[in-house]
């Protein structure tokens, strides 16, 4: 990745440092761009000078944004993301409603029999989020069909059109068929969908999370999952991540986990190295950066 920087950007010096340090003496430019999980050294660069800090990453949980100085700008490559993760989700509700794991065969079968298959057609999907990943979601799930209704922190019309906007999340719980986590993880969203929210969902609700773990109570999730109020639960994240052996989360017949790969595309992480370049130039330009972060807000 240095490399690229380096040879696609004019008049950049690039400074390593290690993360565990020590922390280099010549270390005194303008940016640092670090991962989002905070490791020994990160306090000592941030106090360093710097005034713009990039996370090598399409989130900021984990950075420790209270060491922040003042006038400090923080970013990140939120959305590079947006595409993979949308399909992904699409693929779990298709999977979901033409019951493709189940419906395998390996033997003669009975022709006669009904299949029982569901359909995207009609359905209500209910996107807690709308950034990067849930625009991409709704207008890839409007051509099938369905109905996009979204939830936002601050209320506002939806840039993609067709999406409905729900006035609070009751409202979004008691609709959906297929629920879809794709906020932020901060303070406001820790444990987002608990007893109080899932008692309040469509029953027989799919619940796919590509957000963060943190947003789902797990034991909440397993009564709902047990009683039947949630049909399926497709975790891409979860919490603990990793879950440790002979996890629930595991073994349970309605839940689905996959180990934090929704991202994934060729040339995936090109894509995070290309919003760092472009805001890079950006900065050096003096112009307004891309991805910056709501320091408040925690995203």
């Amino acid at each position: 990745m240095t490399e690229r920087v380096a040879r696609e950007v004019e008049g950049v010096e690039l400074i390593h440092i290690p993360a565990r340090g020590p922390f280099p003496e010549d270390a005194n430019g303008d940016v640092l761009l670090v991962g989002a999980r905070s490791v020994p050294v990160m306090e000592e660069a941030l106090s360093s000078g710097v005034r713009w800090i990039h996370i090598y990453g399409t989130g900021v949980d984990g950075f420790p944004i209270e060491q922040l100085e003042d006038g400090q700008i923080l970013s990140c490559s939120r959305g590079a993301s947006g595409v993979p993760i949308a399909e992904w989700v699409m693929a779990t509700l298709l999977a979901f409603e033409k019951r493709l794991e189940e419906t395998a065969i390996h033997e003669p079968w009975d022709r006669r029999r009904d299949p029982g298959l569901g359909t995207l057609s009609g359905k209500t999907l209910g996107l807690v989020g709308l950034g990067g990943i849930g625009a991409a979601l709704a207008v890839r799930a409007l051509p099938f069909g369905m109905r996009v209704l979204a939830l936002r922190r601050h209320p506002r019309p939806s840039e993609v059109p067709g999406v409905e906007i729900a006035s609070d999340l009751g409202e979004l719980l008691a609709a959906a068929d297929h629920l879809v986590l794709a906020a932020p993880a901060t303070a406001a969203t820790q444990h987002l969908i608990d007893r109080d929210a899932l008692a309040q969902v469509k029953p027989g609700v799919h619940l796919v999370n590509v957000a963060r773990g943190s947003l789902v109570d797990n034991e909440a999730l397993r009564e709902a999952l047990d009683d039947g109020r949630v049909a399926t639960a497709s975790l891409d994240t979860i919490e603990p991540e990793p879950l440790p052996e002979g996890h629930w989360l595991y073994s349970h017949p309605r839940v689905r986990v996959t180990p934090h790969l929704s991202w994934s595309m060729p040339a995936g992480r090109d894509r995070i190295v290309d919003i760092f370049i472009a805001n890079l130039r950006h900065y050096m330009a003096g112009e307004p950066l891309e991805g910056v972060v709501d320091v408040e807000e925690g995203y």
